[in-house]
């Protein structure tokens, strides 16, 4: 999501901070500490700013001064950006080293984390808008020997109201981790460690950001599709929008090039003293528990940018679907539990689940954390504005005790920091 890696609800607002930093850290706790401001890192950067002509030369060396700044504040060892305007392309570059002597370019591929579950989300709502399911829809149709499935409904999944436990805050999946990041990991494997659990709550009547929900409801699209979920988005999702560079491979294989991660998740595990160094390169440990089978992707800055526009505007579903996906409706209704301290809270205005998306302030995002790789995609209706981020962690990021981040998603003060400077009047998460 100590794990510090998961496709995470991120921590925004004063309010959500404790309940959703907690859920990013999964595996291992962290206290809260103000970033070191004083590095004197200076990142390189390679530079395709778009359009020639068409981008404000003092807007593109606003946001490359934010960048640095976020860069230096938040030990951010490598960064990638893109910031569209409608379809101008204002900024794409990249900042710092993937690896020692190895500088980061705007080709590179990543962990597309939980981007990829407004994915799912999204063939689910193409499906009811064709008539082939409804929302309420039992899971027990597709799915009938998962336990309390015939009390799940689909959009339950999508929205994580099902009440299953996220497998990842299981005390043996996290020691099967840590012992082996390899490991190639079966769906079915995985929901066990949350759906033999009892319900943190009834179905419906609460929210917990819970793994379990979209492993489940890939398998589901599986069953209902009839085919395996990696082709249905690739023909629904990646086709249509002409995304070449996104590919879920069923392996660790990331394509080429390759933006490295580096982490320092297992010092706790491995019991490495305080202060000794510790970072291992975790750009090929096996993403397999992620998410559902046919959405655990790689891809890159472009690719990223574009999906995230296409999902939060609607283009690829009806404009009910679309209404229904980014509608506020847990606002009011969820609250924190005893039962699931780390992934149930109050949804408020800096972090509302949507269908597979996150209404964050004014933008709609996704901002997934994957062991060593960070991400924010983030679209802003009113302005037609996209901005995508992906970073990498240097080794001062990590706490020399625990080796927690700090801050735990390193792209989101990367994107506050853009958004400041291309959206100046939007309601941003971590801006205030």
């Amino acid at each position: 999501m100590g794990m510090r890696t998961r496709t995470n609800p991120g921590a925004w607002s004063a309010a959500g901070t404790a309940a959703a930093v907690s859920v990013v850290l999964l595996l291992a706790g962290c206290t809260a500490a103000a970033p070191d401001a004083t590095s004197t890192r200076t990142p390189t950067a390679t530079s395709d700013a778009g359009i020639p002509g068409t981008a404000d030369p003092a807007e593109v060396a606003a946001i490359q001064e934010a960048v640095t700044a976020a860069m230096e504040a938040s030990h951010i060892r490598a960064a990638i950006v893109r910031v569209t305007r409608g379809d101008e392309v204002v900024i794409t570059e990249a900042w710092g080293d993937s690896m020692a002597g190895v500088p980061a370019t705007t080709d590179m591929h990543f962990r597309n984390g939980a981007v990829a579950i407004s994915e799912v989300a999204t063939v689910l709502l193409q499906l009811v808008d064709e008539g082939t399911v409804s929302l309420d829809d039992r899971l027990s149709e597709w799915l009938p020997v998962v336990p309390n499935a015939d009390k799940i409904t689909l959009i339950q999944l999508a929205q994580m109201t099902s009440g299953y436990a996220d497998y990842v805050q299981d005390a043996d999946f996290i020691e099967a981790f840590n012992r082996d990041p390899y490991r190639q990991w079966e769906p079915e494997e995985l929901y066990a460690y949350g759906t033999d659990r009892p319900l943190l709550f009834e179905p419906g009547t609460n929210w917990s950001y819970a793994h379990t929900n979209y492993v489940l409801l890939s398998l589901a699209l599986e069953e209902i599709t009839g085919r395996p979920l990696a082709e249905v988005i690739k023909e629904r999702i990646l086709d249509p929008l002409e995304m070449t560079q996104t590919t879920d491979p069923g392996t660790p294989e990331i394509l080429d090039p390759v933006l490295h991660a580096f982490d320092s998740e297992r010092r706790e595990y491995f019991q490495v003293p305080e202060g000794e160094p510790f970072i291992e390169d975790s750009t090929f440990w096996n993403p397999s528990w992620s998410i559902g089978r046919g959405s655990i992707q790689n891809t890159d800055i472009t690719d990223m940018a574009t999906v995230i526009r296409a999902v939060a505007r609607g283009d690829l579903v009806s404009a009910e679907s679309h209404e229904q996906q980014i509608a506020p409706t847990l606002r009011g209704k969820t609250t924190a539990l005893d039962a699931c301290p780390h992934t149930c809270f109050e949804q408020h205005e800096f972090y509302t689940y949507g269908y597979g998306i996150i209404l964050s302030g004014d933008w709609l995002l996704q901002n997934p954390q994957f062991h060593g790789f960070a991400g924010v995609a983030a679209y802003l209706p009113s302005d037609d504005v996209t901005i995508a981020v992906a970073a990498t962690y240097d080794d001062e990021a990590f706490d020399p005790a625990t080796g927690a981040a700090i801050p735990s998603n390193i792209a989101n003060p990367l994107f506050a920091a853009v958004a400041g400077v291309v959206a100046p009047e939007a309601s941003t998460p971590g801006s205030g």
